[in-house]
């Protein structure tokens, strides 16, 4: 009843936050609108995950990354509003593989059922049953048990290529940025980085200076892919 109450009121507020922004383009002040925007999909994205609305809920927080990124690459907004996507995208990978997980156990259940039901009846036609019919339904039942194997192998985790994952930060790319020496890194990472720590790559040690960061839109291509197939790579580092 209370998680009802809030999320209701959570969707209320982006809505109010989405006028805002509308106001805010009418007087071009695209800056504020933006930022309205931006937190009105990530207020809705947290309303209908709290509804367990996965599917709807990570399509708002996506639409908030994206207008946040595009205001503020590395401002905190974006890295709560990633958090946030990242858990639902987990939270809903999660529920999708007990379910396919259910469904291939119900699957391979039937199929050695009917195995072995096919088993007792050539059995039942014969007088006698030969080493051969014998190896040859173990050898079923093992090639059956690889077919399910192989089929369940995209719902386990495994280690992220190391080129998809940054050197600073250890874990998948999110922002990547390539530097003039080549080397790709987390866009928050490196910045701060150079914020901090001076104006050099860390990796070749050579001069950078931020503006000479370019988006590496190969990897970041890349990164979409794997995770479209891997999506628990979201939880887990490299």
């Amino acid at each position: 009843m209370v998680t009802g109450a809030v999320s209701a009121m959570a969707a209320k507020q982006a809505e109010r936050l989405k006028e805002d922004g509308n106001n805010c383009c009418k007087k071009e002040r695209f800056g504020a609108a933006i930022d309205a925007y931006t937190e009105a999909h990530y207020m809705l994205g947290l309303a209908l995950l709290q509804r367990e609305e996965y599917a709807d809920g990570v399509k708002a927080l996506q639409r908030a990354l994206d207008f946040g990124r595009g205001a503020n690459p590395t401002g905190y907004m974006v890295e709560e509003i990633w958090e946030e996507l990242s858990k639902a995208k987990y939270m809903e990978w999660e529920l999708l593989s007990a379910r396919r997980s259910w469904e291939l156990n119900s699957l391979k259940e039937t199929c050695v059922a009917a195995l072995n039901q096919q088993r007792a009846l050539d059995m039942s036609r014969t007088e006698e049953s030969s080493e051969e019919d014998y190896s040859s339904h173990t050898d079923q039942l093992k090639a059956l048990d690889r077919v399910f194997e192989k089929a369940a192998e995209e719902d386990k985790p495994t280690e992220v290529p190391d080129y998809l994952c940054c050197n600073i930060t250890l874990e998948i790319f999110r922002d990547p940025v390539i530097s003039p020496s080549g080397v790709t890194y987390e866009r928050a990472a490196i910045l701060e980085h150079i914020n901090k720590v001076g104006k050099f790559d860390p990796i070749t040690r050579e001069k950078l200076d931020p503006s000479k960061l370019v988006p590496n839109l190969a990897i970041k291509e890349a990164v979409a892919a794997y995770l479209e197939k891997h999506v628990w790579a979201y939880k887990t580092g490299c």
